[in-house]
This record gives C-alpha cells, structure tokens and sequence, in this order.
C-alpha cells in the first residue's frame, strides 16, 4: 500500500514537473523581493506565500495539460517514454482533471490572495504556453521564441503580486528571463535532437541540417545577455557588485557558448554533445546565480 502511494506521488510530480515548477517557483520569489523592495516592505510575508503557492499551482497545471495535450508525442520519444500517460500509469482523463483544477484553481487563487491582475496574467499564460508554444512545436522553430514568453512570465507575476502593477523594472527582469532562455532552450534541443526528430518536434536543431542557425543564434542570445542583464544597474535595482559579477558572468556564458562554434565538433556528429551539455548546465547555473547577486546586491 505504501508503496503505491509512493510511485503515486511520484507520477504526480512527473505529471506536474515537479523540479522545472520549483525553478519557476524561485524566479517568481525574485520577482516579489524586488517588488516589495520597490514598495519598501518586507518581502517575507503572508503575501509572498500566497503568490508562490499560486505560481505553483498554474504551473504544475499547465505541465500536466502539456502532457496530456502531447502523449502520444512522448510516447515515440525516449527521453519521454516512461511519463505517466505514455506508460499507461495514468489515464488522460485523471490527468487532464488534475491539470485543469490546478491551473484554474490557482488563477483564482492569485486573483482572490494577491490581486487581479497577477490572476489574469497567470492565466494568460498558461493559455499562451497551452494554446500556442504546444502546438507550434509540431510547426515550426519559432516555438521557441514564442515559448519564451510565457517562460518569462514567473518574475513578472512574482512583481505584480506585491506591486499590483507592471512597471519599467517588470520588464527588465522579464528581458533577462526572455534572453536566457535561448541558449538553455537551444542546448537542451540540440542534445535532444534525434529524440525531438523521432517525436516530429520541430525544434531549430531538428530542421537546422548544417547547425550553423542554432549556433549562431546560441551565440547571438549569450551575447545579448551580457547588456540586458546590466540594466538593473541603471535602474538602481542593484549596485557596482553586481555590475562586474553580472559582466563576469555573462562573458563565461559566452566563452561557454564559444564552444558549439568550434570546428572540431560538427553539429552531426555526436562529438558536439559534450559542448551543448558544458553550455546547458552552465545556463543552469547562471540564471539563480544571476539573480541571487542582483537581490544580494539590490539598492546598494
């Protein structure tokens, strides 16, 4: 009995992404603390349980209508293959329910325990992530671009459930959210390439045939980070300490991301894998990085 109730909570959090909903948990946290540095109160309150608690239930609702909406998808991909509703451990009908009560509760529940706004906007993106990146996939590349956005949308909602509003400073931090997620999307498709391929997934990396697209455009984001991620400087979001960490460490990303233009390591062969795995795991690592920086070093 145990047991199965174990491998039940497990297949919840495989339904729900447990672990890329913890990171959009933390990215929202950073949104708030800088919202009630802004408004000049604390940003440890009862405020900031509501809005993460909501942000987590959106999530883990959209993550599980993601897989409902793609199961047969991931039923012809390895990497996706053992997921609850491929595998037959769970019926869409259960996980659509689940998926929807979540997401809608959680709306609600931003819109009654924060404010309005950061309930609609919530919903909106999780109707954009469902309605539009989700069936883009199947399409065509600019999935990504258009994924992006509401990827970006965590440190937004975290913001306007303490300010109740967007402001110049919202855009910032989405900018530093929306920029990033090129390069981390970009390594994790080209690693998964033949997997995306085999489930008619159209990332860049599948329909790129020479991989001189995804490279640059890999580069050209590393870059672009590098002066976005600066503007909270002069905005007075965060002082000279985060200024050089910040230039730091987008110029390592960068370097990073030097290594997928490397000759020797052509984007058919599987000797390019290593460079994407080194770069997707440094994005990992930069974006908290990046960020706890920024709050450490706020207003100084």
């Amino acid at each position: 009995m145990l047991q199965q109730f174990v491998s039940l909570l497990r297949d919840y959090a495989e339904l729900t992404k447990a672990r890329i909903t913890t990171l959009i948990v933390l990215t929202a946290w950073c949104g708030y603390f800088f919202g009630a540095h802004r408004l000049g109160v604390s940003s440890w309150s009862l405020g900031l349980l509501h809005a993460l608690l909501g942000v987590a239930l959106v999530s883990s609702g959209t993550a599980a209508l993601n897989e409902v909406l793609e199961s047969s998808v991931d039923a012809r991909m390895r990497r996706t293959a053992l997921r609850p509703l491929p595998s037959g451990r769970m019926t869409k009908a259960h996980a659509a329910t689940v998926g929807l009560a979540l997401t809608l509760g959680g709306s609600a529940y931003l819109a009654i325990y924060a404010n309005l706004l950061t309930g609609l906007l919530v919903f909106l993106t999780a109707l954009v992530y469902l309605a539009a990146y989700t069936p883009l996939k199947k399409v065509s590349p600019v999935c990504t671009f258009v994924g992006a956005f509401p990827g970006a949308m965590p440190v937004v909602l975290g913001w306007t459930a303490v300010r109740g509003k967007l402001e110049v400073e919202t855009l910032i931090l989405f900018a530093i959210m929306f920029v990033w997620q090129f390069p981390h999307f970009l390594s994790i498709a080209w690693l998964y390439r033949e997997d995306y391929a085999q489930g008619e997934i159209r990332m860049l990396p599948v329909v790129d045939s020479d991989g001189k697209s995804t490279v640059w455009r890999i580069l050209a984001y590393s870059g672009a980070l590098i002066p976005v991620s600066i503007l909270p400087v002069a905005m007075g979001m965060a002082g000279r300490v985060y200024l050089v960490g910040a230039i730091v460490m987008g110029a390592a990303l960068f370097r990073v991301s030097m290594g997928m233009a490397s000759p020797q390591l052509p984007a058919t062969a599987a000797a390019s894998k290593p460079s994407a795995r080194r770069l997707l795991r440094a994005t990992i690592i930069y974006l908290p990085a990046l960020f706890a920086l920024m709050m450490a070093n706020s207003g100084s």
